[in-house]
């Protein structure tokens, strides 16, 4: 049965009584999704399952797959988001994508409206160096393409702690914190000795030889002797943001219930 057939069955069976609304709802939930090419099937309903739109992971396709890809999503009314797109490939999205914009630190592209926050709480996001900028980038955009409030703070490593107890009231004013940090990854367990809310760490793969590409800051994240901490794959600011982004969902959706 193809999806325009299988839309049309459930709508009759709810015309005739034979399925309430809420059931209709949760079939909707797993019906949509476009072939694109030979290489892609877009998830429209990715967002009325999980409050997120499908993303495209840029690394790996070619920019004519992207454009593809972006172009079967752009007439559903959301944000169309690619991540790790690098300069040279935005330059010949650019020629095929109307109106896309680019993040250049972040590495993001995106069609996106002029998106106001949707959900009440703050997203803390920090750095622990200027080299962790990519994915600390990576974080914020993706948490303020999504309707979140984003608050940076860079550059505050464990390497001079006065640079970030001089700016406690990020950490304060936060509702949950994204800390980014490469090197030996002290920082998400300094903040969570500080924080009253939730802590995502995302080690990077910054550092010399003995960080392992991320893997020392990785373990140390782990194993921090601070409570609250949850930790995120390395160089993996996207995930973060969906985490963040989550539990805030959450507190608002459970607050509109109240």
């Amino acid at each position: 049965m193809t999806q325009p057939e299988a839309l049309r069955s459930l709508l009759e069976s709810v015309a005739a009584g034979e399925v309430n609304p809420a059931e209709a709802l949760d079939k909707l939930k797993h019906l949509n999704y476009e072939p694109v090419g030979d290489f892609a099937r877009v998830d429209h309903h990715r967002r009325l399952r999980t409050g997120f739109p499908e993303v495209i992971w840029g690394l790996g396709k070619t920019p004519d797959q992207i454009a593809q890809i972006m172009m079967a999503m752009r007439d559903r009314g959301s944000v169309v988001m690619a991540t790790r797109i690098e300069p040279e490939v935005y330059a010949q999205l650019q020629e095929k994508v109307p109106n896309l914009h680019y993040y250049a630190m972040a590495r993001i592209c995106a069609i996106a409206p002029t998106i106001e926050p949707q959900y009440s709480g703050t997203i803390g996001i920090l750095s622990a160096g200027t080299a962790d900028l990519p994915v600390a980038e990576e974080a914020a955009m993706t948490a303020e393409l999504s309707g979140f409030r984003v608050q940076r703070l860079w550059d505050v490593g464990v390497a001079g702690i006065h640079r970030l107890l001089n700016n406690r009231h990020v950490i304060e004013s936060a509702d949950v914190l994204i800390v980014v940090a490469g090197m030996e990854g002290a920082l998400p367990s300094v903040v969570a000795g500080l924080a009253d809310c939730p802590v995502i760490a995302v080690p990077t793969s910054i550092g010399y030889g003995a960080s392992f590409g991320g893997l020392a800051p990785l373990l140390t994240m782990l194993n921090s002797c601070a409570a609250g901490v949850g930790v995120v794959n390395i160089d993996n600011g996207f995930g973060a943001a969906v985490l963040a982004g989550q539990i805030l969902r959450t507190v608002n959706k459970w607050q509109s219930q109240k």
